[in-house]
């Protein structure tokens, strides 16, 4: 019987063949240039990236960690990422360039990997994630490296991703539009007495096929539904449930297509059958500050400028207090469980101003507490590719009363 200190620490696994990467090897190559163009400025000799929307966006790998630690090293000469022995060759086959695998068998066997990719050159600053590192993992990462500084890439980093390539935003157009098939799908199974899992999973179903049948390639994971129906509607993030279909409900239907780690979404408010007054008049106030902020998005536009104009639309009608979120977002490499682009977001403190090439969200949402009229979530939801001609809305899902008050 083998001993535990016989068994590799780490191994190589280069199984079976390179699988057709999400984008192309220039697209790469060129997020890979300008990071390292960063690290020049900086002087930062390596970059050890331990989260899963920065190894996803320079290698194409998004990692399943299960309690384990993943990581991309990027050097002015090198790019490999680190995996676990339990994905055998599955890591190497989807990175884009190298990969080593280290194994349970040591404790340590995770940062004993990373130092073997740097193969002992000296590090005197590495570049690190702090809004992804545990304190724990910094204070490892620090013993293993007693002699580097560590600097903190991820501010840089997510300013990169806010700018979006030509692929990148074919490949959100092509998820807008897989989440308006969700979406005529959520439609399509709406009925009294039908519980808001089943809705979800007709939607999550058709989204998944027609990523399979456009990416045939890609990996088929991460798509979802929230559907909500009635006192559910109420917080934009509320999962699906078993509450059943009730005639004069608020619904609200959110599809979330994910594509190689990409986020796209269409969010809507509906109503099945029938609407009071007061819902009516709820549901046009949000779609009049949807609409009006949609206007606003263009080039040279400031995001805590929008907010504030938008604000006043709600406070004319008493409705600034029943206001949940801000009023939109970045997209790209990000879901519920990874990834933000904070610096691109549509709220009071935020002063980044809108240029060519950022795609960003149009998402104003009212809550009214359950025992008050109207009582319910109100959501609309488009996404907007930014270009030197202006603004372009790739969502086609009709949104307001006139489209959706669905009727069975």
């Amino acid at each position: 019987m083998q001993n535990v200190t016989d068994l590799e620490r780490i191994k190589i696994i280069e199984n079976g063949e390179k699988v057709k990467s999400t984008f192309s090897k220039q697209e790469m190559a060129n997020r890979n240039n300008i990071l390292r163009q960063n690290m020049a400025e900086q002087g930062i000799d390596a970059v050890l990236f331990t989260s899963y929307h920065n190894i996803n966006y320079y290698s194409d790998f998004l990692y399943t960690s299960f309690g384990r630690s993943y990581a991309l090293v990027v050097t002015q000469e090198k790019h490999c990422t680190v995996s676990g022995n339990i994905d055998a060759g599955q890591p190497w086959r989807r990175s884009f360039e190298d990969n080593i695998v280290y194994t349970d068998w040591n404790k340590d066997n995770y940062l004993y990997a990373v130092k073997k990719v740097l193969g002992g050159a000296p590090v005197k600053r590495l570049g690190v994630e702090d809004d992804h590192m545990t304190l724990e993992m910094r204070r490892k990462v620090k013993d293993a490296f007693p002699d580097a500084e560590l600097i903190d890439v991820s501010k840089v980093t997510m300013k990169q991703r806010m700018f979006k390539s030509q692929e990148e935003i074919e490949l959100i157009k092509n998820g807008a539009r897989i989440a308006d098939i969700g979406g005529s799908a959520v439609v399509e199974a709406i009925n009294e007495g039908v519980p808001e899992y089943e809705v979800a999973l007709h939607g999550t179903q058709a989204m998944t096929r027609e990523i399979a049948r456009t990416y045939p390639h890609a990996e088929l994971r991460d798509t979802w539904v929230w559907f909500q129906s009635g006192i559910n509607t109420d917080g934009a993030h509320n999962w699906a449930t078993s509450r059943k279909i009730q005639r004069g409900d608020i619904l609200s239907l959110n599809c979330f297509p994910m594509i190689a780690g990409y986020y796209t979404a269409l969010e809507r408010t509906l109503f099945f059958e029938e609407i009071s007054d007061r819902e009516l008049e709820l549901w046009e106030i949000n779609v009049k500050v949807h609409e009006k902020g949609l206007e606003l998005l263009k080039p040279g536009a400031r995001c805590m400028d929008i907010a504030a104009e938008l604000n006043e639309i709600y406070r004319e009608h008493d409705l600034l207090p029943n206001r949940t979120f801000g009023y939109g977002h970045s997209f790209g490499v990000l879901s519920h469980y990874y990834g933000r682009e904070a610096g691109l977001e549509l709220r009071e403190d935020i002063d980044t101003v809108l240029e060519p090439g950022m795609v960003i969200s149009m998402e104003p949402m009212i809550m009214v507490p359950e025992g008050q009229p109207g009582a319910g979530g109100y959501r609309e939801h488009d996404i907007i590719v930014l270009s030197e001609n202006g603004a372009e809305n790739i969502t086609k899902f009709p949104y307001g009363p006139k489209h959706n008050i669905i009727k069975k």
